[in-house]
Order: structure tokens, then C-alpha cells, then sequence
């Protein structure tokens, strides 16, 4: 079934509302088992993403970075779900740098083919769907498409987009190797899934992310770029990334 973007736009903005009643205030925060943080934030905009897409979309079961134990074998005959992070950059909200966003995915299969990425501290929205085209929505509801431009290959100077709290020595040599070939590079750092939604609009050129990443972190913006004529291929296979593996980590990818 076709799902309503707007509805999904409309529950980010609910769910962001919840995150900046967090972010506004003092704010505990607790580490989970793999070292990474957790707020009430979190488990606030979880808990009404959760409850809207299930009561609009009951048939489309839910992966989301706070209740990911689904097991593969009842998971992997899905034809569709909800890949769900209710807080991306919670690193960044703890550091209240603004950089921080809800990502709503739709799974069909293996692809992400429908996205929204809402960053509630500027009340902007970027969405798309991979075959009908991607928009960045503004606070003051104004809409432009997003739009890819020429590859990075293409250009004599290049914007390369990296993570504000994971910029890794093997990003460093990319870099290192684009300035080999004669190129200029502007070097910039954002944090969550902005920084694929920055290639989506065309203020960066390549997002090279070569450390580990979950597919909640991703999905959602991997449909916005894709979207935009974008392209999310596993870094050096050159494979599309996939979605409800059996493993919910990402390989090493590039954007661009």
C-alpha cells in the first residue's frame, strides 16, 4: 500500500515537539549497552512514533533504534516496514549544537523508498520518495525540490560533508586523495543524518562514511538523496545499501 508522506511529516513535527521539551529543559543522560547515550528524548519521541504509525499503519510492523530486538527469523518475510530513529545525533543533542533530527523510513524489501528527516531545533523537513522526487520543507512551510548535481568526480573543487563526532583517519585519506588529484577541498562536519540530506541539496558533494552506522541511522535520509538523484553505495563494493538485513549494521558507504 501507498503511505501518506504528509501524515509521516506531520508525526516527525509531533514527535521533534516531544524532543525539544527535552532539549529546552535539564536533561539526564543514561548510556546503553553499547557505550552510546540515551535521554528522555528518545524514548519520548519513540513512544509517539510508535503509537501513530501503528495506529494508522497497523499491517507495517516497526524496527526502531530503541526497541530493535525483532528477531530475523520473524522479521526477514516482511515485505515492508518502518525503520525508525526517534533521536539521530544523540551525541549532538547532549552537546546542544542543534544537529540532531527524527528519521521515519519505509522499507519495501531491502530499499528504503520513502524518508523523512525533520531537525525540530530549525523546524525544517527534508522527504522524499525514491521514485517521485525529494523536497526540503522550511519552518515557514515553503518547499524546493532537491535536486542532484554533478558528480564529484566532475569537479574541480569539492565539498566533502563528515560526522562532527565520528571523522575517522580513513575519511581524512579520501580527502587526502581528492587534493592528490588536483582537486580543491572544502572540508565541512555536521552531525545525524544531515549530512546526507547536505548532498541531497547540493551544499556538499560526498559524504564518505567510512566507520559503523545502523540502518535506522540511514534509511530515511538514503531515501531523500536517492530521491534527489543521489546515489548510497557501499564503500568499496559499490552495492546499494540494503535494509532489514539479518545484521542491522551498516557496511562502510559514500554518498554522492
Amino acid at each position: 500500500m501507498d503511505v501518506d508522506l504528509e501524515l509521516v511529516m506531520d508525526i516527525a513535527r509531533e514527535a521533534g515537539a516531544e524532543v525539544m521539551g527535552v532539549y529546552e529543559g535539564d536533561f539526564r543522560v543514561e548510556t546503553k549497552e553499547d557505550r552510546s547515550p540515551l535521554t528522555e528524548a528518545d524514548r519520548r519521541s519513540n513512544a509517539v512514533i510508535l503509537r501513530r504509525l501503528t495506529e494508522h499503519y497497523p499491517e507495517i510492523p516497526c524496527i526502531s533504534e530503541e526497541t530493535r530486538t525483532v528477531p530475523y527469523a520473524e522479521r526477514r518475510d516482511w515485505e515492508a516496514c518502518w525503520l525508525i530513529d526517534p533521536l539521530d545525533g544523540t551525541k549532538e543533542f547532549v552537546k546542544r549544537n542543534g544537529e540532531f533530527t527524527v528519521n521515519i523510513a519505509l522499507v519495501r524489501g531491502r530499499e528504503a523508498v520513502s524518508g523523512v528527516v525533520y531537525r525540530p531545533v530549525e523546524g525544517t523537513i527534508y522527504c522524499g520518495t525514491v521514485r517521485g522526487g525529494s523536497w526540503r520543507v522550511d519552518a515557514d512551510g515553503s518547499r524546493s525540490r532537491l535536486e542532484g548535481g554533478l558528480h564529484y568526480s566532475e569537479r574541480d573543487r569539492v565539498t566533502v560533508v563528515a560526522s562532527r563526532s565520528h571523522l575517522t583517519g580513513e575519511v581524512e585519506g579520501f580527502v587526502a586523495g581528492l587534493r592528490e588529484q588536483g582537486k580543491a577541498v572544502e572540508f565541512v562536519s555536521a552531525g545525524s543524518s544531515l549530512k546526507l540530506c547536505l548532498v541531497a541539496e547540493g551544499a556538499a558533494d560526498v559524504y564518505p562514511r567510512f566507520g559503523p552506522t545502523m540502518e535506522w541511522d540511514t534509511a530515511a535520509a538514503h531515501a531523500v538523496a536517492a530521491g534527489a538523484g543521489r546515489r548510497v553505495r557501499a564503500w568499496p563494493s559499490g552495492e546499494p545499501l540494503h535494509y532489514n538485513k539479518e545484521d542491522l549494521l551498516n557496511p562502510w558507504f559514500i554518498v554522492e
